[in-house]
């Protein structure tokens, strides 16, 4: 097998590899999740929130992708297996229950916050540790996503009603004279 020669030593590369994988396993229990929510959400908000959960699918099967090629890049093997996806990943599975629409909602936004503090890390990791500024540029991207959805998933559950102004309906408003 020939040399990679792209700048990293074998040990670089294998720290962002493990970074990597582990990020791999995170998103791919993510999407296995957040496929299960798809087909199981019921209530009234089951509209919303199955198409909702279809987007963030096919967004989390693309990312599994790019995250299995990135590791290809670096010149190793990506986990691929249900079993080595639960040994490396940092999110956890809830089997035998299927929860509330708004439970649903709020275990998947716990999950993509997990995501962002991890990737939060790996950034860090990659670019100080590892020397690794492509990868710590291409995770940033991940972390991105990862934060808008989150704040998607807690805008759905959170808050309370507003003004198109921003106040709060019955609310005294202050008049400012100027």
């Amino acid at each position: 097998m020939r040399r990679i020669n792209i700048g990293l030593t074998d040990k670089q590369r294998q720290g962002v590899v493990n970074l990597l994988n582990q990020d791999l396993a995170d998103t791919y229990l993510l999407l296995v999740k957040t496929k299960k929510f798809h087909w199981d959400v019921v209530g009234p908000q089951f509209m919303t929130l199955h198409k909702l959960w279809e987007t963030h699918y096919e967004a989390l099967t693309i990312n599994v992708d790019l995250i299995a090629e990135r590791i290809r890049t670096l010149g190793d093997y990506p986990v691929g297996t249900m079993e080595g996806f639960l040994k490396t990943c940092s999110l956890k599975e809830h089997p035998g229950t299927i929860p509330l629409a708004t439970e649903m909602v709020a275990q998947l936004l716990n999950d993509h916050e997990q995501i962002a503090r991890n990737l939060r890390e790996h950034v860090q990791q990659c670019s100080e540790e590892f020397e690794d500024d492509g990868t710590a540029d291409f995770l940033t991207g991940l972390l991105e996503q990862h934060e808008q959805t989150a704040w998607m998933l807690r805008s759905f559950i959170e808050g309370d009603a507003i003004e198109t102004d921003g106040s709060k309906p019955n609310a005294k408003k202050q008049i400012v004279e100027v």
